[in-house]
């Protein structure tokens, strides 16, 4: 199907989905609608992830220090300086951004493993700093409480300001991997050799990606805060960057759409599964070992599989 009749047919779609998302908060359930937070934060999380590994290539195993850079920025800002959210949500998203700033500036000068090995190392640095200073971040006993305006008391006003946030922030991501930038950024990924030939600065089209992607993470985190009314150090640890690595590769990492599909699918798959069992982790080892080996590309990419064998039936 050409491009011309893809289009339409993607902003339908995209509508659709927005108007059930709106219409969430109208059944009435407290739980749906608090489940529903919860998958947008995540959603936005690992379309945040999925620019770094997607389109840059880079497998970071220690994406969730900014997650948690950015939750604890807007706690502290919000419960301890007393900071309105106006301020509190853009600072957690500044603070995240210079510390994946100075991150990246250590871990794009290392490639492949090593790049991987040196960010799960600086992540379990946050979690320690997270940890012990207990004066700013309450350590393992976390911080508790974080206030709200009145305006965003109820959970349906929250959900609606989160679905704003992320939406906005979703935009700006299908903006950046669609400009030139996008473009060069993919051509690092499939071939650095030959993009720094022709004068692209590699390592800081890499730095740039891994910043932006860090930004995106720490507001995550920050609605993630303010969505709990407290943070806690787990959110540093390593498995939390594990899961939104499992939700990229659910989903599609060559989707821009797949990551945020893997997030639904891992949350809605782990509520119902652990309603019936304790056996969560056996369940999903058997959902990756199917995804790796049967489509490889994801829900997302299973998806335009099928639509695409449908459009070449005469």
């Amino acid at each position: 199907m050409s491009a011309a009749l893809r289009a339409p047919r993607n902003l339908w779609l995209l509508a659709g989905v927005v108007a059930v998302l709106a219409g969430v908060p109208a059944t009435g359930s407290l739980y749906l609608t608090y489940l529903a937070t919860e998958i947008l934060i995540f959603a936005l999380f690992a379309l945040a992830f999925n620019l770094l590994l997607g389109y840059g290539g880079l497998l970071s195993f220690g994406h969730a220090a900014y997650f948690a850079i950015g939750a604890y920025a807007c706690a502290v800002l919000m419960l301890k300086l007393s900071w309105p959210i106006a301020l509190a949500l853009p600072g957690a998203a500044v603070l995240a951004t210079l510390a994946a700033a100075v991150i990246g500036y250590f871990c794009v000068k290392l490639t492949a493993i090593y790049f991987g090995i040196l960010t799960l190392a600086f992540a379990q640095l946050v979690w320690a700093i997270a940890l012990k200073w207990k004066d700013v971040t309450g350590g393992d006993t976390g911080l508790i409480g974080v206030p709200m305006p009145s305006w965003l008391d109820a959970p349906a006003h929250f959900y609606y300001f989160t679905l704003v946030i992320v939406l906005a922030s979703g935009a700006a991501l299908w903006k950046i991997v669609n400009s030139a930038f996008g473009r060069i950024l993919v051509a690092t990924r499939e071939n650095p050799v030959r993009a720094e030939f022709i004068g692209v600065n590699v390592k800081r089209v890499q730095l740039l990606a891994l910043v932006i992607s860090g930004g995106v993470s720490g507001i995550a985190g920050a609605l993630h805060s303010m969505s709990n009314r407290s943070v806690f150090v787990e959110l540093a640890w390593w498995t939390h960057s594990a899961e939104v690595l499992i939700m990229t590769i659910l989903g599609g990492m060559h989707s821009f759409i797949g990551p945020a599909v893997g997030a639904v699918a891992l949350i809605v798959l782990e509520r119902l599964i652990r309603e019936v069992t304790e056996y969560w982790p056996t369940f999903l080892g058997a959902i990756l070992l199917v995804v790796l080996f049967v489509f490889p590309s994801g829900l997302a990419g299973l998806a335009h599989w099928r639509a695409t064998r449908r459009a070449a039936r005469p």
